[in-house]
């Protein structure tokens, strides 16, 4: 009886359409991966080369209005009934820093500044110690984090405010569609959701673990193959499904733990690496330089197409983040139960660029050091995409550079398990025909999305698709996105306006 009782609260529309997307694409993948990367790659450059505009736009205008709703008579809105926030601000920071970035955080800090150095656009606004770290703040700052920031704050008040339970993507945009959530329209809106939620984490897994599997090897001497790869994929899926049939206390004690292991690794290489003052010095320099340009730097588009450099990379970023806004915002707006809409937004800024820009100063520079100060071509390396070498040559010039892969390899699997055990979470919910806000979702239904979440990187590591080919994933799953973003917004914006009229 109880097993009915629980296939029925289940929708299987929503569960099992993307479960057979995914199958397929995974078959595609590994069937046939040359015509699969020629397929993705050509798709991803219409987007990315004749919409890419749309993606600038939305980029720039969520974050403006943020900032307009922070400190609007919205702003004082609270989210729930608590006198104080259920969680406290660093535990509360650490799960939203955990639960948006995987993994890729470390691959990034590391290696992007080297990978856009010799553009002729970077190169063309003056010298590569000025620009080399100032880009990497700029493409995971405010207007990165800006989609989890919002759409936060659209799900807390859903949440926490007006207590819906349908908790999904579609019931957010209840107050401006109404009665066309429950058909056709809901049911849509949830499955583009989840399949960009799916392509955001493959295309994640895909870029960052075969740094993971490059360290492994390193410090074990295992052969770094796709075998020791997907082994490790494994590993991950099994740590985060065990945090999360453990429910919120689990993801809580993990994202804990994993921002421990995070900033031991920073010590390890801003204290030991001996390029401490550099390091600040040049962080404070990016800071500056960022603010100063900071305008200019969010609507360059490159009109004449003279470089590409923002369609391949800036562009590239506001779309990624896009297809991550479908489970991190969710669990965002859940965990900040008690905060006023002004404390989560500033709140949510403060702690999510303190942590991103900590990580990307410190990493980014001392690999940056090592390239302007010692002669190291950590350029030269990544030119030929082969980033992976070009991380392990950085990390190789710190004293015993074994600690540092381990605490590496360590921290990548913290990060990845955070972040997942958050979204399958997330996930699961989705799946419910309707769910009470505070009820967590059945241990069977978790375990089916932490078993989803691991094929398609799996596919695409068999596809062995290029950085641009990645990329291509999150520009196209972002585009349906974007749209279903104005919906939410223009909803919350109703519903906000009507509880205001109501109190």
């Amino acid at each position: 009886m109880e097993i009915k009782a629980f296939l029925r609260r289940i929708d299987w529309v929503k569960t099992l359409v993307p479960f057979a997307g995914m199958a397929l694409l995974c078959a595609l993948f590994i069937l046939m991966p040359d015509a699969s990367k020629d397929t993705l790659d050509r798709i991803g450059k219409i987007f990315r080369d004749d919409c890419g505009l749309y993606y600038g736009i939305l980029g720039v205008g969520v974050f403006g209005l943020s900032m307009w709703v922070a400190f609007s008579k919205y702003g004082k809105v609270r989210l729930g009934n608590l006198d104080k926030p259920q969680y406290g601000d660093f535990m509360w920071g650490a799960m939203i820093f955990t639960s948006a970035l995987a993994a890729d955080i470390l691959f990034y800090s590391l290696s992007e500044w080297a990978m856009y150095s010799a553009d002729p656009h970077v190169q063309s606004m003056g010298d590569m110690q000025t620009w080399a770290p100032t880009f990497p703040l700029f493409h995971w700052g405010p207007i990165a984090w800006t989609f989890h920031i919002v759409l936060a704050v659209c799900f807390g008040f859903m949440l926490h405010v007006r207590a819906r339970s349908r908790q999904c993507f579609s019931e957010a945009c209840r107050p401006l569609l109404g009665s066309r959530m429950d058909k056709g329209w809901g049911r849509f809106i949830d499955i583009v959701a989840i399949i960009a939620m799916l392509a955001g984490i493959a295309t994640t897994f895909s870029l960052a673990t075969p740094l993971l599997s490059a360290s492994v090897s390193e410090v074990t001497g295992l052969s770094d193959s796709r075998t020791l790869t997907i082994g490790i994929l494994m590993l991950i899926a099994v740590i985060y499904t065990i945090a999360v049939l453990a429910g919120m206390k689990g993801i809580s004690k993990l994202a804990k733990w994993c921002m421990y292991s995070f900033f031991l690794f920073l010590a390890y290489v801003l204290f030991a690496g001996g390029e401490t003052r550099y390091i600040l010095e040049t962080g404070f320099q990016s800071l500056g330089n960022l603010v100063q340009n900071f305008v200019g730097m969010a609507t360059y588009v490159d009109p004449l197409r003279e470089t590409n450099f923002p369609q391949d990379w800036t562009l590239f970023y506001w779309a990624y983040w896009m297809a991550w806004t479908i489970g991190t915002p969710f669990f965002i707006g859940m965990i900040s139960k008690g905060r006023t809409i002004r404390n989560t937004i500033l709140g949510g800024y403060g702690w999510a660029l303190a942590g991103t820009f900590t990580s990307f100063i410190i990493l980014g520079n001392y690999g940056l050091a090592q390239q302007m100060k010692h002669g190291l071509d950590v350029i030269g390396i990544a030119a030929s995409q082969d980033y992976y070498a070009a991380i392990l040559a950085v990390l190789h010039t710190l004293p015993l550079a074994k600690i540092a892969l381990v605490l590496l390899v360590v921290t990548m699997i913290m990060f990845y398990s955070t972040s997942f055990d958050t979204l399958t979470m997330i996930a699961a919910t989705y799946s419910y025909k309707t769910i009470k806000p505070g009820e967590e979702p059945d241990k069977r239904i978790r375990t089916f999305w932490a078993i989803m979440f691991i094929l398609l990187p799996i596919g695409l590591i068999f596809s062995e698709s290029s950085m641009y080919g990645l990329q291509s994933v999150s520009i196209i799953a972002a585009f349906p996105v974007g749209i279903v973003i104005i919906l939410m917004i223009v909803s919350f914006f109703k519903d906000i306006r009507k509880y205001l009229t109501e109190k």
